[in-house]
């Protein structure tokens, strides 16, 4: 079971101010076509990238799920969510967003919104890098 998050620092460090507008996100994959992968990596490389790919839920800025979600990876999903300090969960693809040609497979649990609250949903297979950045640094305002 995941612990919940510390609270945030109001006074921190000098340091921390010059890395306040880093995104932090956690990438959930519930396996993929690697597609969304390669475009999450190129985003990273984005002048205005996002930040560390791969932190633990509870410091997250945004949780990122990429494909359908499969009644394996259903309660996985709702654990991550839950351990993250106010979600932010963004769906990247088609796939997340609405099952894609994966909707009616044996062992989908449905589209991410299905599963958790949705804040973002890109579109695109794959969507494109600039997109993913925007779309992420939008509702955690960084």
């Amino acid at each position: 079971m995941a612990e919940p998050a510390p609270p945030r620092m109001a006074d921190g460090p000098p340091e921390a101010a010059r890395l306040g507008g880093s995104v932090q996100i956690r990438h959930v994959d519930a396996g993929s076509c690697n597609r969304c992968e390669v475009a999450i990596g190129s985003a990273r490389m984005t002048p205005s990238g996002t930040g560390a790919i791969g932190c633990l839920a509870r410091h997250a800025d945004a949780l990122v799920m990429i494909r359908p979600v499969t009644q394996n990876k259903a309660e996985p999903l709702r654990r991550t969510y839950d351990a993250a300090p106010g979600p932010k969960l963004v769906a990247v693809g088609d796939c997340a967003r609405s099952g894609a040609a994966f909707a009616d497979a044996y062992g989908m649990a449905g589209a991410v919104r299905d599963i958790a609250l949705v804040d973002v949903e890109i579109a695109g297979c794959s969507p494109r890098p600039e997109a993913i950045v925007e779309s992420v640094r939008k509702p955690t305002g960084r």
